[in-house]
């Protein structure tokens, strides 16, 4: 049984976050009352218990093992530690999201026990408010605290307004009443992205504060402009722009001041290791008491973690921005098909380094038939997507000069891969859609790996075409592969996608074809663009990859006219 030791108490409180320390069997031997809070549970329920097993928890609430926990590893490797997205059991069975850090601390006697600092990611029902504390009250232990769940919240998310909005939750109200970030674009343009003030424990924006800013002055020495100049921080009052101001900066820093009734002010500059990104200004009003110098450093360490967060962040987006445009002009315009309507998307992945694999295709056959295809290129980002163009140029070559069926194309274009591209492996779907002499609509087709084509006919009925199945391109093997045919019913939905659109975390692959299969009978009625478009709303899952959907039509009646040979 663990020993509770009550001369950790004191210290714990002082901590504004969620804070127990266990011994060296993992077991809780004092907790604060903000983790009593966060947790639903009394002190008194949590100590002697096994931290694992009484509070861990994977995504589902499911019971996590310990060789799957980073927490318990880093725990047993005896280190500080910290990290994010993880999640504790409440009391009442809900999930807390939270952020933590982990250190050796002594409990006393010569022994060493872990501190187990944690934040929540979003508030619990029943937790309480933060306290309200001031930079002037944090102990060098909680300055420690604070800028580890810095660095682990700011750099745990590449979207910049995010980000932005992490930095802002974290400093108030435990630092100040008001909050001011002020970024320089890559046009070295001043915006005031952020002026937020805490109100008690909700944050209230002020847009009318917010917008661009003038230029930044070269030789002013205001604490403003010397900050975005990433000269020095400093600290600020109301006096500071009474006189007449020295630039446009100045003028907007009084009206900042005026309007707000901000008394005391410390501002540091936000640097990354290559620029100045802008300047973090901390503000307070009422009662609370002026910055001091001392307050500085941690100002400073804060604005530094949040310039290597918000660079990454950018780093981020400026190359999502370039794989996403490759990938667009690569992939083609819809050719027009007497008869035939056909509709495409592609939608990017979330995360930047996911996009570039997946692409479609379709074009005009010299017999007249239209060729269509779907593929996914093995890896991501602007190699896939080179990669990506090399297999799709060079299907379009073996597809227009050889008139055989879609198997002998990819067989030509599976041998053809090693020795050429950069693409290690691949899957696709390459089809031909040729009117018949009769006037129906016939789909030959072969898979190299691919997820199966869908077919929805117009009274709903939805089911896989799961024939012509074999081997994915670049395995290496020569066996021969098979070829499917079909007559398209009239008014017939064909739908050819990529595998973003149908796995999602925690399904299987069949749950995520039964979804797609599901939604698209329902749909089944619509237009074939808002078909499309209705699919991908509401099928694609917040996944991890980007998707590519080509879909195709065929009229409701067939044509009854006969087809001339070609040639005659």
């Amino acid at each position: 049984m663990a020993t509770p030791c009550p001369h950790l108490v004191p210290a714990l409180e002082a901590i504004g976050a969620g804070a127990y320390v266990v011994d060296a069997q993992g077991r809780i031997v004092a907790a604060n009352r903000r983790a009593e809070d966060l947790l639903g549970r009394p002190v008194d329920d949590l100590l002697g218990q096994d931290a694992h097993d009484l509070l861990h928890r994977g995504p589902q609430g499911q019971q996590m093992p310990t060789t799957q926990c980073g927490m318990r590893q880093a725990f047993h490797a005896g280190s500080p530690a910290q990290g994010d997205d993880e999640h504790f059991e409440r009391a009442d069975g809900s999930l807390l999201s939270v952020s933590w850090m982990i250190a050796p601390y002594a409990v006393g006697d010569r022994r060493t026990g872990t501190l187990v600092v944690f934040h929540s990611r979003g508030q619990a029902p029943g937790a309480g408010p933060r306290p309200q504390q001031g930079a002037r009250t944090l102990t060098a232990f909680d300055r420690l605290a604070l800028l580890a769940e810095t660095t682990t919240r700011l750099t745990s998310t590449f979207d910049v307004e995010e980000a932005l909005h992490r930095l802002v939750g974290l400093v108030l109200p435990r630092l100040a009443d008001w909050a001011v970030v002020d970024l320089i674009t890559e046009r070295d343009e001043v915006w005031r992205t952020a002026v937020v003030q805490a109100v008690g424990d909700t944050l209230v924006h002020h847009a009318d504060l917010e917008g661009p800013m003038p230029p930044v002055p070269e030789q002013s020495m205001m604490p403003l402009s010397k900050a975005l100049r990433g000269v020095a921080s400093a600290l600020a009052g109301p006096d500071t722009y009474q006189g007449t101001p020295d630039s446009g900066i100045t003028a907007e820093q009084h009206r900042l001041f005026e309007t707000t009734g901000i008394h005391s002010a410390a501002i540091a500059p936000i640097r990354s290791t290559r620029d100045v990104l802008g300047a973090l200004t901390l503000g307070r009003a009422g009662s609370q008491d002026a910055f001091t110098v001392a307050n500085l450093p941690l100002l400073e360490d804060i604005a530094r973690r949040a310039g290597l967060a918000l660079d990454n962040a950018r780093l981020y987006q400026r190359q999502r921005k370039v794989a996403e445009t490759m990938q667009n002009h690569l992939l083609p315009q819809m050719p027009h098909v007497p008869g035939l309507q056909m509709t495409a998307r592609y939608l990017p992945a979330p995360d930047a380094s996911q996009v570039g694999g997946d692409w479609y295709d379709a074009f005009a056959l010299p017999d007249g038939a239209t060729a269509l295809a779907v593929g996914d290129v093995v890896g991501h980002d602007l190699e896939a997507a080179a990669g990506m163009a090399q297999l799709r140029n060079m299907l379009r070559a073996y597809a227009w000069s050889q008139e055989q069926p879609p198997s002998r194309i990819v067989e030509c274009l599976d041998e053809a891969i090693m020795p050429i591209t950069d693409v290690t492996m691949a899957t696709l779907v390459l089809a031909r859609v040729a009117r018949t002499r009769d006037g129906h609509w016939q789909l030959s087709w072969t898979n190299a790996g691919h997820p199966p084509p869908l077919l929805i006919t117009r009274d709903g009925l939805a089911h896989y075409l799961t024939g012509g199945h074999g081997l994915l391109l670049g395995t290496g093997a020569r066996a021969p592969r098979p070829d499917a045919t079909l007559l398209l019913p009239p008014g017939s939905t064909l739908v050819l996608y990529t595998d973003g659109l149908v796995e999602k975390p925690g399904d299987t692959i069949d749950d995520g074809l039964n979804r797609l299969r599901q939604h698209a009978a329902a749909l089944a009625h619509r237009p074939l663009p808002s078909f499309t478009d209705q699919l991908l709303h509401r099928v694609r899952p917040p996944g991890l990859d980007d998707v590519a959907l080509l879909t195709l039509r065929t009229p409701e009646r067939e044509r009854t006219d006969a087809i001339p040979p070609r040639g005659a």
